[in-house]
């Protein structure tokens, strides 16, 4: 596969929408007609593209201007059939995120589809594509929550259509936008008392409106309240940890899929009240004078939360009443099923400009400035040689990205699918998966990587809308699909089921402390689009480097 610029991005987007719309599977034409439903607050109206019915922008929530640094209100009820036919405002963003284009956003060093919508404090809105309305089927909802940390990112984008998922599995998918950054994470709780108690999580609240929303609304839509399997990449899969120790969550979900995404702790309110300090006096704002945030503009605040590049939910002791995975695993959540993941090298993005013929004079350095605050009391050198003798094969670039992910990225994975394991109500249903598939990147010397993300077309089933993860050509996608085709029917049986074995993959046994099964999702190598990949388990993968990095007691980043 080569690489792709933004020019073809662009080109190849659209020409992949078209042909998504139009071939194989027994997908069948597009269509644009309307469709029409009814929620707790009033109608919708949307279109049937390909045969399911699609509503984007479904207000669940109040414009969270009038709820600044407090809980979301439900949406107040209105009369008539509200439009929900294009992408709707999304959260307003962290000022000074890298950008490219209109809304493009560089999350990993390779162009994703371009996020839609303006930013507005009016963003509480979900997204929701089924295959029928009001027909007593009791579909599966899968509920997808958007990664970029908590500080940016949205759901609207094409990469996350549901069409291809409701066709294959018969099921319902919705999409949520929420608060980020300052706007959903700012605790003013020591600083303004109980008018400010909830600020600190006020993201989160958002994201639990909107479950309860799905648990009021999704049979009009044709889905099963008892069946919400909840997943998220990033830090959309630290907010599904997070919810899984949130009493207001309890009962809201059913199944959980963490991709790349790990919430061990909170922030302590010790250190979340400096930072709301911090923000306060960039603002001007004193800190007994907090209804003066009442009247500022978004982008004031916008500027202000750039004091922080590590908005998290704060442990308060109320809404969030105990580190998300810290001692162990929650225990209201014990008895839901869970499905950690990472990928192989998520953190090369953090070397970028690095890797690119480097020496194994240069590594060690590379290693500190990639991830120095994660190594505890061993020195760069010490990881260095540690890898080399693990993995004498390997090269410097290859040892590096190795040892970032080890100690930075995987290690919340491990920690908390231990924890599951530790507890016998939930280790018979907790599996753990590691993506494989690599792509070109241009800050990896020339090298294919698995890096964070590349997952996400796979679930989802459109590796036709993401030519920069998968390839633009027929012969690139048809070589991606075998392996989406895997993934989004782990999916889908997750969701159905509880489980996620089905006949499209190797038996997958649970995760436990002995052999730490792991399934592998790979493509063969040389594979051309003739269904076999190189998915597999395998036991306690990379077990040399996860004994060693332990020794380095991982820390939250944030806390």
């Amino acid at each position: 596969m080569r690489e792709f610029d933004r020019r073809t991005l662009l080109r190849y987007s659209g020409m992949a929408a078209a042909s998504l719309m139009l071939r194989g599977e027994g997908f069948g034409l597009a269509q644009d007609a309307s469709a029409t439903a009814t929620t707790n607050a009033g109608k919708v109206s949307g279109r049937v593209e390909n045969g399911i019915h699609v509503f984007r922008g479904i207000p669940y929530g109040e414009d969270t201007k009038k709820t600044r640094f407090k809980a979301p209100l439900p949406v107040a009820a209105w009369s008539g059939v509200k439009e929900c036919l294009e992408w709707s405002t999304r959260a307003p963003q962290m000022v000074g995120e890298r950008t490219v284009g209109a809304g493009e956003t560089v999350r990993t060093g390779f162009h994703l589809p371009p996020d839609k919508g303006e930013q507005s404090e009016d963003c509480l809105h979900v997204n929701v594509w089924t295959p029928g309305l009001r027909d007593g089927k009791k579909r599966p909802v899968l509920f997808y929550i958007h990664g970029g940390a908590y500080n940016s990112g949205t759901v609207n984008c094409d990469l996350y259509d549901g069409n291809r998922l409701c066709h294959r599995g018969d099921v319902v998918v919705v999409t949520v936008n929420h608060r980020l950054n300052a706007f959903g994470y700012l605790y003013l709780g020591e600083l303004g008392g109980n008018e400010y108690a909830d600020s600190g999580n006020a993201g989160m609240l958002d994201i639990i409106l909107a479950l309860r929303w799905v648990q009021e609304n999704i049979a009009e839509f044709g889905g099963d309240a008892s069946r919400v399997l909840i997943f998220g990449q990033s830090g959309g899969g630290a907010k599904c940890a997070t919810l899984m120790a949130m009493p207001a969550a309890k009962g809201l979900f059913h199944r959980v899929l963490t991709m790349s995404g790990q919430q061990v702790t909170g922030k302590p309110t010790v250190i979340a009240t400096e930072v709301a300090k911090d923000v306060l006096d960039r603002l001007g704002v004193k800190y007994d004078q907090l209804d003066a945030l009442k009247a500022l503009p978004m982008e004031k605040i916008q500027e202000a939360a750039r004091v922080s590049t590590a908005w998290l939910p704060v442990m308060d002791g109320v809404v969030l009443p105990r580190d998300p995975f810290d001692p162990g695993a929650p225990e209201i959540s014990a008895g839901v099923p869970m499905i950690l993941a990472n990928t192989h090298d998520e953190t090369v993005t953090s070397a970028a400009g690095k890797t690119s013929g480097m020496t194994w004079d240069q590594a060690p350095e590379a290693l500190k400035a990639s991830v120095g605050q994660y190594l505890g009391a061993y020195s760069p050198e010490q990881i260095i040689r540690r890898y080399r003798e693990i993995y004498p094969e390997r090269d410097a670039a290859h040892v590096v990205v190795a040892a970032a992910a080890a100690f930075r990225a995987w290690p919340g994975q491990v920690i908390e699918a231990d924890r599951r394991a530790a507890d016998a109500r939930s280790q018979a249903h907790t599996w753990v998966y590691r993506m494989d598939w690599k792509v070109p990147f241009a800050g990896g010397g020339g090298q294919n990587w698995a890096l964070h993300t590349i997952d996400l077309p796979f679930v989802f089933d459109n590796v036709a809308l993401a030519p920069g993860m998968c390839g633009a050509s027929a012969e690139e996608q048809a070589a991606a699909q075998p392996l989406a085709t895997q993934m989004s029917e782990m999916l889908i049986a997750f969701a159905r089921t509880g489980n996620p074995n089905c006949k499209e993959v190797p038996h997958w046994p649970s995760y436990d402390l002995k052999e730490r099964n792991t399934m592998i999702f790979d493509s063969k190598p040389g594979d051309s689009g003739t269904g076999d990949t190189g998915t597999r388990v395998e036991k306690d993968p990379r077990g040399a480097e996860r004994v060693f990095a332990a020794g380095a007691h991982y820390r939250q980043p944030g806390t």
